[in-house]
């Protein structure tokens, strides 16, 4: 919409790595605020970590993707030491980082339309934050299902579809409510014309 459709093939300009060093920033900030203030609401079995509602950035320009994965990496190993989840913690930075980084990366390639790309986040999250959830919840003395009875040994598939729920809920909750308002107000600001003005610049440089 706002930026190159071939953004891979685009130089590495120094306007490029300040804004996704800045969108790191900004999402990792987010979301230890919300890893100290809302505790295992923001990585526990029910989610709802607000910083995921800039993850509509992508929607504006293709820079968002490493920003939003850098900074979901930043953020996810800082609550290694946060929380004290240890090496087990490492499963959140790599395939939490994974599911940040390709939600990021639908909603830029269908960014057209804002209300299905951002679906991106809430599937990624949905379909992979589970698969590894129940092993770190265990490491952490979490044993049974949230609010149920239910015992994670041996209850793989029943906590994989918790999981799914849960965090398909808690990320569409915050897309959706936190997200898109979000975006909309971003439109109404010079942010959009500024982005413009910074990926036609390279264009013009080569061109002359």
């Amino acid at each position: 919409m706002f930026a190159s459709p071939n953004p891979t093939k685009k130089q590495l300009t120094p306007t490029r790595i300040t804004r996704i060093a800045t969108i790191a920033g900004l999402y990792a900030a987010l979301t230890l605020v919300c890893m100290a203030f809302l505790g295992g609401l923001s990585w526990g079995p029910v989610q709802l970590r607000l910083s995921e509602a800039v993850c509509v950035l992508a929607l504006l320009t293709a820079d968002a993707v490493p920003g939003l994965a850098l900074g979901c990496a930043i953020a996810n190993i800082a609550n290694i030491a946060l929380s004290g989840t240890g090496l087990l913690g490492l499963l959140d930075v790599v395939f939490g980082t994974l599911a940040t980084t390709l939600g990021a990366l639908v909603t830029w390639r269908l960014r057209s339309r804002p209300s299905v790309a951002v679906l991106g986040p809430v599937l990624a999250n949905a379909l992979i934050v589970p698969a590894y959830l129940p092993l770190l919840l265990q490491g952490l003395g979490f044993y049974t299902i949230p609010f149920t009875s239910i015992a994670l040994d041996g209850a793989y598939p029943a906590m994989y579809l918790f999981g799914f729920v849960a965090c398909g809920l808690g990320e569409g909750l915050v897309v959706y409510a936190l997200g898109l308002p979000l975006f909309r107000a971003l439109l109404a600001s010079p942010l959009p014309r500024r982005l413009l003005q910074d990926e036609a610049a390279p264009t013009a440089t080569e061109g002359a």
